[in-house]
């Protein structure tokens, strides 16, 4: 669940929580749509976090944030902006759920490794019957030496 957590963070997962003190906040006006308020409102938002500085990521986590998130960051720091909504406040919205979303990925245990497995007899044998049947029909279709009304 994206949301803010107990003292106004942001939850990432059940245990982890950034805290709102590490989340930085920049406003510029925003291209599009707008209206007449769209010269004079900063409703563009930048949030930014330092992944290297913070204290909400154990070691593990950190490294495992670091390998995944390397192209991603600026100076040490993940930065996020939003800019689709007219309202800062949609927009800051929207960037908390795009971090929360990014952090969840990043931090997330890695994929067991893939089980080998061989294919049983009975599909190979299966697999060889339905080649053996395709060119059947098509030597019938042709009018090769398969004709089947003699």
């Amino acid at each position: 669940m994206i949301g803010k957590g107990a003292g106004g963070g942001l939850q990432v997962t059940p245990s982890l929580t950034v805290p709102a003190d590490e989340l930085g906040w920049r406003f510029s006006r925003s291209s599009g749509p707008g209206g007449q308020g769209v010269n004079t409102t900063d409703s563009r938002v930048e949030l930014t976090w330092d992944l290297l500085g913070s204290a909400a990521l154990t070691p593990a986590l950190r490294e495992r944030a670091l390998e995944r998130l390397g192209d991603r960051l600026v100076g040490g720091a993940v930065v996020v902006t939003a800019s689709e909504f007219r309202s800062q406040r949609r927009n800051r919205d929207a960037a908390l759920a795009r971090l929360a979303t990014l952090l969840r990925e990043a931090v997330a245990a890695p994929a067991p490794p893939r089980r080998p497995t061989r294919p049983s007899r009975a599909a190979k044998q299966r697999r060889i019957d339905d080649t053996r049947q395709r060119g059947q029909i098509k030597r019938w279709r042709s009018g090769g030496d398969g004709s089947r009304d003699a």
